[in-house]
């Protein structure tokens, strides 16, 4: 494997660093209980200049008008974006470009370039109930409209419930992960106005708007319905790995804003940053960060490169997920403790990273889920 970024990847990098310079995140709403708790929807000013920078069809083919660019090149930009606490749909709108350029056939010719120009925008249904079940066994979908006694166009119909969806209530389409009566798994590209999709607020615990959706026989087209084999776990696992990508970005920042204020906190006559005490934890946190960013680009190298190996990818996913949970709570809870009182100031941004970090912590699966999973794959897959 080679870590070194490309050109163009190290250009994305520069150009989402330009973008997401003009970003406070004191300006997020907070997740504390007070006035703006909760963002009524997602940065659209931000959207529309990410969309202007090229940003949003980073990973979309050339053919659709992008960069065809690939999961490491999503994932540098969620890192720099969870810097600054963008709230803005960039994992689940950059995942859905990216499963669609490899799976969706004629969805893709018509959607992909509405994607990237900002002018569509697509969230995913991937959470699950409790991180340790599987998303796509909440929906049934049964194909309808074929053979002689099934007049009219191939359709699909969907039923059941899908919760925790980020920004569905703003977004045009919701891919939504759904099980047939042949046990395999199809994606539904769902309009959110379509008929029969109802949704309920729900909310985050950073503060973002999430919602319930609904499914009571939604008609889902033919050519909105990704079939192939592999689409819904191939993107499952991306979304894992972005999140592993936000958690990074989120962590560097925190650790970034603790050393400097510990270099200038002064307790009996020092910065506190020359104690020994805060320097062996300041310590602990960097070896964290590091694992963290380590595993991270083995699963989406492993993810972009579809590279053999004795386990599959997945085992490369949950290992990042595990340092990732663990590692960004572990970061944020030595943040707060060295910063004293001031890090539950709710006018001090910490306590927002804190909340951001907890809800990527649990989202797609807490590590617990993922050491199960690992187990899985190590028992199916032996090594030596």
């Amino acid at each position: 494997m080679d870590f070194t970024f490309t050109e163009e990847q190290q250009a994305a990098v520069e150009a989402a660093r330009a973008v997401f310079t003009g970003v406070a995140p004191d300006s997020v709403p907070s997740p504390a209980l007070t006035r703006g708790a909760v963002a009524e929807d997602f940065d659209r000013a931000l959207w529309r200049r990410l969309a202007d920078a090229d940003l949003l069809s980073l990973t979309v083919a050339p053919e659709h008008g992008g960069a065809g660019l690939g999961p490491i090149a999503l994932c540098l930009l969620l890192r720099e974006s969870a810097r600054v606490l963008a709230r803005v749909p960039l994992l689940e709108a950059g995942g859905a470009a990216l499963v669609l350029g490899r799976y969706g056939g004629a969805a893709a010719d018509r959607l992909l370039p509405l994607i990237g120009r900002g002018e569509s925008v697509v969230t995913v249904a991937a959470n699950g109930r409790t991180g340790h079940d599987r998303a796509e066994l909440a929906v049934t979908a049964r194909p309808e409209g074929t053979g002689a006694h099934r007049p009219g166009a191939p359709h699909w119909s969907l039923d059941g419930v899908q919760t925790a969806v980020p920004w569905a209530s703003g977004a045009d389409r919701i891919l939504i992960p759904a099980h047939t009566g042949e046990g395999r798994t199809v994606l539904a590209l769902v309009p959110r106005g379509r008929p029969g999709v109802t949704l309920a607020d729900q909310i985050s615990t950073n503060g973002e708007r999430y919602a319930e959706v609904r499914l009571d026989g939604v008609r889902a087209e033919d050519d909105e319905v990704i079939t192939a084999e592999g689409a819904w776990e191939w993107l499952r696992g991306l979304l894992t790995t972005g999140t592993c990508a936000l958690a990074l970005g989120l962590g560097e920042e925190v650790a970034r804003m603790t050393s400097e204020y510990a270099g200038k906190r002064v307790q009996f006559g020092h910065p506190i940053a020359t104690f020994q005490a805060v320097a062996v934890q300041a310590a602990d946190r960097y070896i964290d960060l590091r694992a963290m960013e380590a595993t991270l680009w083995q699963a989406a190298w492993r993810i972009e490169s579809g590279a053999d190996a004795a386990l599959p990818a997945a085992a490369d996913i949950a290992v990042a997920k595990v340092w990732a949970s663990e590692g960004v709570r572990r970061v944020v809870q030595t943040a707060q403790h060295l910063h004293g009182g001031l890090g539950a100031d709710t006018d001090y941004p910490l306590h927002r990273y804190h909340a951001w970090a907890k809800q990527l912590e649990l989202s797609l699966g807490p590590a617990a889920a993922h050491e199960e999973a690992l187990g899985d794959l190590l028992a199916a897959h032996p090594l030596g």
